[in-house]
Protein backbone atom coordinates (compact mmCIF):
# COMPACT_ATOMS: atom_id res chain seq x y z
CA UNK A 1 0.00 0.00 0.00
CA UNK A 2 1.92 3.01 -1.28
CA UNK A 3 -0.67 5.17 -3.00
CA UNK A 4 -2.60 7.97 -1.35
CA UNK A 5 -6.37 8.04 -1.79
CA UNK A 6 -7.84 11.42 -2.75
CA UNK A 7 -11.38 12.30 -1.70
CA UNK A 8 -13.22 15.39 -2.83
CA UNK A 9 -14.68 17.33 0.08
CA UNK A 10 -16.99 20.36 -0.27
CA UNK A 11 -15.25 22.15 2.61
CA UNK A 12 -11.53 21.37 2.26
CA UNK A 13 -11.44 20.37 -1.44
CA UNK A 14 -8.97 17.46 -1.82
CA UNK A 15 -8.41 15.25 1.21
CA UNK A 16 -5.45 12.90 0.81
CA UNK A 17 -5.52 9.71 2.87
CA UNK A 18 -2.36 7.74 3.48
CA UNK A 19 -2.73 3.98 2.86
CA UNK A 20 -3.31 2.98 6.48
CA UNK A 21 -5.95 5.70 6.92
CA UNK A 22 -7.68 4.57 3.72
CA UNK A 23 -7.71 1.01 5.05
CA UNK A 24 -9.17 2.18 8.37
CA UNK A 25 -11.78 4.21 6.51
CA UNK A 26 -13.03 1.07 4.75
CA UNK A 27 -13.73 -0.83 7.99
CA UNK A 28 -17.36 -1.24 9.16
CA UNK A 29 -16.71 0.85 12.29
CA UNK A 30 -15.90 3.90 10.18
CA UNK A 31 -18.33 3.26 7.33
CA UNK A 32 -21.19 3.24 9.84
CA UNK A 33 -20.55 6.95 10.35
CA UNK A 34 -21.86 7.66 6.85
CA UNK A 35 -25.33 7.00 8.28
CA UNK A 36 -25.05 9.06 11.47
CA UNK A 37 -25.84 12.74 11.02
CA UNK A 38 -23.41 15.20 12.50
CA UNK A 39 -26.10 17.51 13.87
CA UNK A 40 -28.87 15.19 14.95
CA UNK A 41 -32.28 16.77 14.49
CA UNK A 42 -30.93 20.14 13.31
CA UNK A 43 -32.07 19.22 9.78
CA UNK A 44 -35.63 19.88 10.96
CA UNK A 45 -34.61 23.56 11.19
CA UNK A 46 -31.73 23.81 8.72
CA UNK A 47 -32.55 21.53 5.76
CA UNK A 48 -28.91 21.32 4.69
CA UNK A 49 -27.77 19.90 8.02
CA UNK A 50 -27.75 16.32 6.77
CA UNK A 51 -23.96 15.91 6.67
CA UNK A 52 -22.53 12.91 8.47
CA UNK A 53 -19.98 12.02 11.11
CA UNK A 54 -18.06 10.32 8.29
CA UNK A 55 -17.44 13.62 6.50
CA UNK A 56 -16.41 15.21 9.77
CA UNK A 57 -13.96 12.40 10.55
CA UNK A 58 -12.28 12.89 7.18
CA UNK A 59 -12.11 16.63 7.79
CA UNK A 60 -10.54 16.22 11.23
CA UNK A 61 -7.95 13.85 9.73
CA UNK A 62 -7.20 16.34 6.94
CA UNK A 63 -6.66 19.22 9.36
CA UNK A 64 -4.42 17.04 11.53
CA UNK A 65 -2.24 16.25 8.54
CA UNK A 66 -2.06 19.97 7.74
CA UNK A 67 -1.14 20.82 11.33
CA UNK A 68 1.59 18.20 11.43
CA UNK A 69 2.98 19.47 8.13
CA UNK A 70 3.20 22.97 9.65
CA UNK A 71 4.98 21.66 12.73
CA UNK A 72 7.34 19.62 10.55
CA UNK A 73 8.28 22.65 8.46
CA UNK A 74 9.07 24.55 11.66
CA UNK A 75 11.25 21.70 12.89
CA UNK A 76 9.06 21.03 15.92
CA UNK A 77 8.58 17.32 15.18
CA UNK A 78 12.23 16.33 15.38
CA UNK A 79 11.65 14.84 18.84
CA UNK A 80 8.35 13.12 17.97
CA UNK A 81 8.62 9.58 16.51
CA UNK A 82 6.71 8.80 13.33
CA UNK A 83 4.57 6.15 15.06
CA UNK A 84 3.40 8.85 17.50
CA UNK A 85 2.47 11.09 14.58
CA UNK A 86 0.61 8.21 12.93
CA UNK A 87 -1.32 7.53 16.15
CA UNK A 88 -2.45 11.16 16.23
CA UNK A 89 -3.54 11.12 12.58
CA UNK A 90 -5.55 7.93 13.13
CA UNK A 91 -7.03 9.27 16.37
CA UNK A 92 -8.39 12.20 14.36
CA UNK A 93 -9.98 9.85 11.83
CA UNK A 94 -11.38 7.46 14.46
CA UNK A 95 -12.37 9.81 17.27
CA UNK A 96 -16.13 9.51 16.59
CA UNK A 97 -16.53 5.80 15.85
CA UNK A 98 -18.43 5.33 19.12
CA UNK A 99 -20.98 8.03 18.36
CA UNK A 100 -24.66 7.32 18.88
CA UNK A 101 -27.31 8.22 16.33
CA UNK A 102 -28.54 11.81 16.44
CA UNK A 103 -25.52 13.60 17.84
CA UNK A 104 -25.12 13.95 21.64
CA UNK A 105 -28.78 13.51 22.58
CA UNK A 106 -28.45 10.01 24.03
CA UNK A 107 -25.51 10.98 26.21
CA UNK A 108 -27.72 13.72 27.61
CA UNK A 109 -30.33 11.00 28.20
CA UNK A 110 -27.93 9.08 30.45
CA UNK A 111 -26.23 6.70 28.04
CA UNK A 112 -22.46 6.09 28.36
CA UNK A 113 -20.14 8.52 26.60
CA UNK A 114 -19.42 7.98 22.93
CA UNK A 115 -15.68 8.24 23.64
CA UNK A 116 -15.88 5.18 25.90
CA UNK A 117 -17.78 3.22 23.23
CA UNK A 118 -15.32 4.32 20.57
CA UNK A 119 -12.31 3.23 22.56
CA UNK A 120 -13.80 -0.26 22.91
CA UNK A 121 -14.42 -0.45 19.16
CA UNK A 122 -10.80 0.38 18.35
CA UNK A 123 -9.83 -3.19 19.27
CA UNK A 124 -12.77 -4.97 17.66
CA UNK A 125 -13.37 -6.48 14.23
CA UNK A 126 -11.43 -5.54 11.10
CA UNK A 127 -10.38 -2.20 12.59
CA UNK A 128 -8.81 -3.91 15.59
CA UNK A 129 -6.98 -6.33 13.30
CA UNK A 130 -5.63 -3.45 11.23
CA UNK A 131 -4.42 -1.44 14.22
CA UNK A 132 -2.83 -4.45 15.92
CA UNK A 133 -0.97 -5.15 12.72
CA UNK A 134 0.64 -1.73 13.01
CA UNK A 135 1.73 -1.80 16.64
CA UNK A 136 -0.19 -4.33 18.69
CA UNK A 137 -2.44 -3.56 21.64
CA UNK A 138 -0.03 -0.84 22.79
CA UNK A 139 -0.72 1.13 19.61
CA UNK A 140 -4.49 0.80 20.14
CA UNK A 141 -4.07 1.98 23.74
CA UNK A 142 -2.08 4.98 22.52
CA UNK A 143 -4.84 6.01 20.09
CA UNK A 144 -7.45 5.48 22.82
CA UNK A 145 -5.57 7.71 25.23
CA UNK A 146 -5.30 10.48 22.65
CA UNK A 147 -9.05 10.31 21.89
CA UNK A 148 -9.98 10.42 25.58
CA UNK A 149 -7.53 13.17 26.45
CA UNK A 150 -5.68 10.80 28.79
CA UNK A 151 -2.32 10.61 27.08
CA UNK A 152 1.34 11.46 27.30
CA UNK A 153 1.65 12.38 23.65
CA UNK A 154 3.01 15.88 22.99
CA UNK A 155 0.63 16.03 20.02
CA UNK A 156 -2.48 15.02 21.94
CA UNK A 157 -3.66 18.63 22.12
CA UNK A 158 -4.41 18.47 18.41
CA UNK A 159 -7.20 15.97 19.14
CA UNK A 160 -8.46 16.85 22.63
CA UNK A 161 -8.08 20.26 24.21
CA UNK A 162 -8.76 23.95 23.72
CA UNK A 163 -7.30 23.95 20.23
CA UNK A 164 -8.32 20.55 18.93
CA UNK A 165 -8.82 20.26 15.19
CA UNK A 166 -12.14 18.48 15.71
CA UNK A 167 -13.64 21.86 16.67
CA UNK A 168 -12.23 23.63 13.65
CA UNK A 169 -13.76 21.12 11.28
CA UNK A 170 -17.18 20.80 12.86
CA UNK A 171 -17.68 24.54 13.31
CA UNK A 172 -16.65 25.27 9.71
CA UNK A 173 -18.57 22.30 8.27
CA UNK A 174 -21.72 22.82 10.32
CA UNK A 175 -21.89 26.50 9.38
CA UNK A 176 -21.43 25.67 5.69
CA UNK A 177 -24.11 22.98 5.70
CA UNK A 178 -26.59 25.03 7.70
CA UNK A 179 -26.08 28.04 5.46
CA UNK A 180 -25.22 30.37 8.35
CA UNK A 181 -22.27 32.79 8.73
CA UNK A 182 -21.67 32.11 12.41
CA UNK A 183 -19.00 29.40 12.29
CA UNK A 184 -16.32 31.46 10.55
CA UNK A 185 -12.84 30.57 11.79
CA UNK A 186 -9.49 31.94 10.57
CA UNK A 187 -8.30 28.41 9.85
CA UNK A 188 -5.13 29.18 7.92
CA UNK A 189 -3.88 31.66 10.51
CA UNK A 190 -4.71 29.33 13.37
CA UNK A 191 -2.89 26.36 11.82
CA UNK A 192 0.09 28.56 10.95
CA UNK A 193 0.38 29.65 14.58
CA UNK A 194 0.54 26.12 16.03
CA UNK A 195 3.79 25.19 17.72
CA UNK A 196 5.29 22.67 20.12
CA UNK A 197 6.55 24.27 23.31
CA UNK A 198 8.41 23.01 26.35
CA UNK A 199 6.34 23.55 29.47
CA UNK A 200 7.61 24.23 32.99
CA UNK A 201 7.69 20.50 33.78
CA UNK A 202 9.89 19.85 30.76
CA UNK A 203 7.18 18.16 28.71
CA UNK A 204 6.41 19.05 25.10
CA UNK A 205 2.87 20.20 24.34
CA UNK A 206 0.89 21.77 21.51
CA UNK A 207 0.58 25.51 21.95
CA UNK A 208 -0.17 28.60 19.94
CA UNK A 209 2.11 31.50 19.03
CA UNK A 210 1.11 34.91 20.28
CA UNK A 211 0.44 36.04 16.72
CA UNK A 212 -2.37 33.47 16.55
CA UNK A 213 -4.36 34.71 19.57
CA UNK A 214 -6.85 36.60 17.40
CA UNK A 215 -7.42 33.49 15.29
CA UNK A 216 -7.98 31.50 18.50
CA UNK A 217 -10.54 34.08 19.59
CA UNK A 218 -12.30 33.66 16.24
CA UNK A 219 -12.59 29.93 17.04
CA UNK A 220 -14.07 30.58 20.46
CA UNK A 221 -16.52 33.21 19.22
CA UNK A 222 -17.60 30.98 16.34
CA UNK A 223 -18.34 28.24 18.86
CA UNK A 224 -20.45 30.62 20.95
CA UNK A 225 -22.38 31.79 17.89
CA UNK A 226 -23.04 28.25 16.67
CA UNK A 227 -24.32 27.12 20.06
CA UNK A 228 -26.57 30.14 20.37
CA UNK A 229 -27.97 30.04 16.84
CA UNK A 230 -27.76 26.41 15.69
CA UNK A 231 -26.96 23.76 18.28
CA UNK A 232 -29.25 25.26 20.93
CA UNK A 233 -31.91 26.65 18.57
CA UNK A 234 -35.27 26.25 20.28
CA UNK A 235 -36.77 23.92 17.67
CA UNK A 236 -33.61 21.78 17.56
CA UNK A 237 -33.75 21.45 21.34
CA UNK A 238 -37.49 20.63 21.30
CA UNK A 239 -36.86 17.80 18.83
CA UNK A 240 -33.88 16.61 20.87
CA UNK A 241 -35.95 16.47 24.07
CA UNK A 242 -38.73 14.56 22.31
CA UNK A 243 -36.23 12.08 20.92
CA UNK A 244 -34.57 11.54 24.30
CA UNK A 245 -37.90 10.82 25.99
CA UNK A 246 -39.00 8.42 23.23
CA UNK A 247 -35.77 6.42 23.49
CA UNK A 248 -35.79 6.35 27.29
CA UNK A 249 -39.37 5.04 27.36
CA UNK A 250 -38.55 2.38 24.75
CA UNK A 251 -35.50 1.20 26.70
CA UNK A 252 -37.28 1.22 30.05
CA UNK A 253 -40.11 -0.93 28.66
CA UNK A 254 -37.65 -3.39 27.13
CA UNK A 255 -38.65 -2.64 23.54
CA UNK A 256 -35.17 -1.36 22.71
CA UNK A 257 -31.83 -2.82 23.83
CA UNK A 258 -29.19 -0.18 24.72
CA UNK A 259 -26.53 -2.37 23.09
CA UNK A 260 -28.43 -2.29 19.80
CA UNK A 261 -28.90 1.48 20.08
CA UNK A 262 -25.15 1.92 20.42
CA UNK A 263 -24.63 0.13 17.09
CA UNK A 264 -27.58 1.77 15.32
CA UNK A 265 -27.64 4.44 12.66
CA UNK A 266 -30.06 7.35 12.45
CA UNK A 267 -32.24 5.42 10.03
CA UNK A 268 -32.34 2.11 11.87
CA UNK A 269 -33.08 3.74 15.21
CA UNK A 270 -35.84 5.89 13.70
CA UNK A 271 -37.43 2.75 12.23
CA UNK A 272 -37.16 0.87 15.53
CA UNK A 273 -38.77 3.72 17.47
CA UNK A 274 -41.61 4.10 14.98
CA UNK A 275 -42.37 0.37 15.04
CA UNK A 276 -43.66 0.46 18.61
CA UNK A 277 -44.22 4.11 19.53
CA UNK A 278 -46.36 4.13 22.66
CA UNK A 279 -45.51 7.77 23.42
CA UNK A 280 -46.44 9.19 20.02
CA UNK A 281 -43.25 11.24 20.15
CA UNK A 282 -41.44 9.31 17.40
CA UNK A 283 -44.33 9.82 14.98
CA UNK A 284 -44.57 13.50 15.93
CA UNK A 285 -40.86 13.91 15.21
CA UNK A 286 -41.15 12.30 11.80
CA UNK A 287 -43.93 14.74 10.90
CA UNK A 288 -42.14 17.69 12.57
CA UNK A 289 -44.97 18.16 15.03
CA UNK A 290 -42.71 19.58 17.73
CA UNK A 291 -43.56 20.57 21.29
CA UNK A 292 -43.85 24.35 21.56
CA UNK A 293 -42.19 26.73 24.00
CA UNK A 294 -44.24 27.30 27.12
CA UNK A 295 -41.35 29.15 28.79
CA UNK A 296 -38.10 30.50 27.37
CA UNK A 297 -35.70 32.37 29.66
CA UNK A 298 -32.01 33.24 29.28
CA UNK A 299 -29.78 31.80 31.98
CA UNK A 300 -29.11 35.32 33.28
CA UNK A 301 -32.80 35.63 34.24
CA UNK A 302 -33.14 32.19 35.78
CA UNK A 303 -32.75 31.71 39.55
CA UNK A 304 -30.19 29.21 40.73
CA UNK A 305 -31.45 25.81 39.66
CA UNK A 306 -30.42 22.43 41.09
CA UNK A 307 -27.86 20.61 38.96
CA UNK A 308 -30.07 17.50 38.68
CA UNK A 309 -31.97 19.33 35.93
CA UNK A 310 -29.07 18.75 33.53
CA UNK A 311 -27.20 15.95 35.32
CA UNK A 312 -29.91 13.43 36.32
CA UNK A 313 -32.24 12.41 33.47
CA UNK A 314 -34.36 10.23 35.79
CA UNK A 315 -35.03 13.06 38.23
CA UNK A 316 -35.74 15.46 35.38
CA UNK A 317 -38.26 13.07 33.84
CA UNK A 318 -40.11 12.78 37.16
CA UNK A 319 -40.26 16.56 37.43
CA UNK A 320 -41.49 16.88 33.84
CA UNK A 321 -44.32 14.45 34.46
CA UNK A 322 -45.25 16.19 37.71
CA UNK A 323 -45.59 19.48 35.82
CA UNK A 324 -47.55 17.70 33.08
CA UNK A 325 -49.97 16.32 35.65
CA UNK A 326 -50.56 19.81 37.06
CA UNK A 327 -51.34 21.04 33.55
CA UNK A 328 -53.59 18.05 32.77
CA UNK A 329 -51.19 16.91 30.05
CA UNK A 330 -50.07 13.32 29.40
CA UNK A 331 -46.69 11.93 30.42
CA UNK A 332 -44.19 13.32 27.94
CA UNK A 333 -46.43 16.33 27.32
CA UNK A 334 -43.96 18.57 29.18
CA UNK A 335 -40.24 18.53 28.47
CA UNK A 336 -37.68 20.69 30.28
CA UNK A 337 -34.43 21.77 28.65
CA UNK A 338 -31.51 23.57 30.28
CA UNK A 339 -28.49 22.28 28.35
CA UNK A 340 -25.09 22.51 30.01
CA UNK A 341 -21.70 22.85 28.37
CA UNK A 342 -19.58 24.59 30.99
CA UNK A 343 -16.39 24.03 28.98
CA UNK A 344 -17.89 25.62 25.85
CA UNK A 345 -15.41 28.49 25.76
CA UNK A 346 -12.73 27.25 28.14
CA UNK A 347 -9.10 27.87 27.25
CA UNK A 348 -6.07 26.20 28.78
CA UNK A 349 -3.00 25.88 26.60
CA UNK A 350 0.60 27.11 26.31
CA UNK A 351 1.22 30.46 24.62
CA UNK A 352 4.55 31.15 22.95
CA UNK A 353 5.21 34.88 23.17
CA UNK A 354 7.09 36.98 20.65
CA UNK A 355 9.93 37.15 23.18
CA UNK A 356 10.26 33.37 23.05
CA UNK A 357 8.92 32.79 26.56
CA UNK A 358 6.04 30.43 27.36
CA UNK A 359 2.94 31.55 29.25
CA UNK A 360 -0.29 29.77 30.09
CA UNK A 361 -3.39 31.07 28.35
CA UNK A 362 -6.43 30.27 30.52
CA UNK A 363 -9.97 31.47 31.09
CA UNK A 364 -8.45 34.49 32.86
CA UNK A 365 -6.86 35.63 29.60
CA UNK A 366 -3.46 37.31 29.75
CA UNK A 367 -2.20 39.85 32.22
CA UNK A 368 -2.97 43.39 31.03
CA UNK A 369 -5.38 42.26 28.33
CA UNK A 370 -9.11 41.59 28.31
CA UNK A 371 -9.30 38.97 25.59
CA UNK A 372 -12.28 36.79 24.76
CA UNK A 373 -11.52 34.15 27.44
CA UNK A 374 -12.15 36.74 30.16
CA UNK A 375 -15.79 37.14 29.06
CA UNK A 376 -16.39 33.46 28.32
CA UNK A 377 -18.68 32.99 31.33
CA UNK A 378 -20.94 35.82 30.20
CA UNK A 379 -21.11 34.48 26.66
CA UNK A 380 -22.01 31.05 28.02
CA UNK A 381 -24.86 32.52 30.05
CA UNK A 382 -26.02 34.40 26.97
CA UNK A 383 -26.18 31.21 24.87
CA UNK A 384 -27.78 29.03 27.53
CA UNK A 385 -31.56 29.15 28.03
CA UNK A 386 -34.11 27.41 30.23
CA UNK A 387 -36.94 26.20 28.03
CA UNK A 388 -40.06 24.25 28.87
CA UNK A 389 -41.76 22.66 25.88
CA UNK A 390 -45.35 21.47 25.93
CA UNK A 391 -47.76 19.77 23.61
CA UNK A 392 -50.90 21.75 22.84
CA UNK A 393 -49.50 25.26 23.12
CA UNK A 394 -49.81 25.65 26.91
CA UNK A 395 -47.97 28.70 28.29
CA UNK A 396 -46.28 29.12 31.67
CA UNK A 397 -45.93 32.40 33.54
CA UNK A 398 -42.77 31.42 35.40
CA UNK A 399 -40.43 28.64 36.48
CA UNK A 400 -42.43 25.82 38.15
CA UNK A 401 -41.62 25.42 41.81
CA UNK A 402 -40.60 21.79 41.41
CA UNK A 403 -37.59 22.92 39.34
CA UNK A 404 -36.40 25.21 42.13
CA UNK A 405 -36.04 22.53 44.80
Amino acid sequence: MTQFEVIRDPLWDNIRLEPVAAAAMDTPAVQRLRYVRQLGHAFLVYPGATHSRFEHALGAYHLTRRALATLEERGDLAQVPEDEQLAVRLAALLHDIGHYPFSHALEEAGFPSHEALGVRRLGQGPLGTLLRGIGGDAFIARIAGIIQGDHASPLGGLISGSLDLDKIDYLSRDARQCGVPYGTVDVDRLLASLCLVTEANGALAVGVHEKGVSALESLLFAKYQMYRNVYWHHAVRSATCMFKRAVRVAVRSGRLDPAIIAEATDGSLTTALAADDVTGLAAALQHRQLHKRALDLPASEVPDLPSWIWEDPDALERAEDAIAAELALPAGGVLVDFPARSSMLSVDLPLLTRRGTVERLTDEGRAGQLGLPRIAAELYRSARRLRIFTVGGVKLAGVPGILLT
